[in-house]
């Protein structure tokens, strides 16, 4: 009978062990993930989702998260992995696997309870804490019309069926000058030119390399022939994104340095200061990429160059 009861005593403390061990396996999982996911969105979500550019929904504000919450984890992990609207996917490191970005949501998801749970909390102690007044009613206030963020030609904005609109509407042209008028609308004068998957998806370098078109150096000079700089730029960026490989021989081709040097970029190392989200605003390379140029939707066509990498240097005119 001691020995019945013994053995009991064993199994059900054995039992317990189990229930506990499995209790901190578990804790010990979540809380890992939540730290795959915090270091993934500090890496690669950060330039966006720390400051809501580009509309942007921000880590930790629970407004910017209600209506997308409601649309389920299935279609919010969909739409990181595949990208969305502005959103390309994977946030542009199509490196990470289908667990790191799942993590990445749930950690965006964990900051917005987190936040909302704890305002909650201080907002029943300060009613708690404070004596009942009557409150006298709101006064009417007058809504200023708010002011765009945004570049509003961006083309990581637009929807497909909206891009490449005529001249006279497509906010670059202006419609007052009579020259706007006889402009060609996209859809003939692309006709025959070599495509990209971006943007208003023409490859203006290889359509220029073909001789598709033959752009004018200089307004007024016809004869001016461009001085082509063949120099890479390399732009060193923190975490996993390789880093930018700037080209100015596509970029001198069609343009002089004084278009870009000094009053958008300082022509001196260390001079400049560029964050994606200074480019989604419209500033730095935002100037033409996403107006006239690819937007930078298309990531690896500026984040190309491995880490490390050998940085080669030429010249050439013609």
């Amino acid at each position: 009978m001691n020995v019945s009861k013994t053995l009991k005593y064993q199994i059900n403390l054995l039992s317990i062990y189990l229930i506990v061990l499995l209790t901190l396996a578990l804790s010990a999982s979540v809380q890992a993930a939540g730290n795959s996911g915090k270091r993934i969105v500090e890496k690669n979500c950060a330039a966006c989702h720390q400051t809501g550019v580009a509309g942007a929904p921000k880590t930790g504000v629970k407004a910017d998260w209600d209506e997308r919450l409601k649309q389920g984890d299935d279609t919010l992990n969909k739409h990181a992995i595949e990208g969305f609207k502005g959103m390309p996917p994977k946030g542009g490191n199509r490196a990470l696997t289908t667990k790191q970005v799942k993590d990445a949501v749930a950690y965006m998801h964990q900051t917005v309870v987190g936040s909302a749970s704890k305002k909650t909390s201080r907002k029943k102690a300060a009613v708690a804490s404070k004596p009942v007044v009557k409150k006298s009613a709101p006064k009417k206030t007058v809504s200023k019309p708010k002011v765009a963020t945004v570049n509003t030609f961006n083309r990581l904005m637009i929807p497909k069926n909206k891009r490449n609109p005529p001249p006279m509407r497509d906010g670059i042209h202006d419609p007052k000058n009579s020259g706007t008028k006889i402009l060609q609308h996209p859809s003939q004068a692309f006709n025959g030119i070599a495509k990209s998957r971006s943007g208003n998806y023409i490859d203006w370098v290889k359509a220029l390399n073909n001789g598709n078109i033959n752009p004018r150096y200089k307004l007024l000079d016809e004869n001016a022939k461009p001085l082509i700089l063949d120099l890479n730029i390399i732009r060193e960026v923190k975490g996993s994104m390789p880093n930018v490989d700037y080209p100015h021989k596509q970029h001198t081709q069609w343009l002089d340095c004084s278009n870009c040097h000094p009053a958008i970029f300082i022509p001196k190392k260390g001079g400049n200061q560029i964050s994606m989200a200074a480019i989604l605003l419209g500033r730095k390379c935002g100037v033409c990429h996403g107006k006239v140029s690819f937007p930078v939707s298309d990531c690896r066509r500026c984040h190309s160059r491995k880490k490390n990498a050998k940085i080669i240097k030429k010249t050439s005119s013609k």
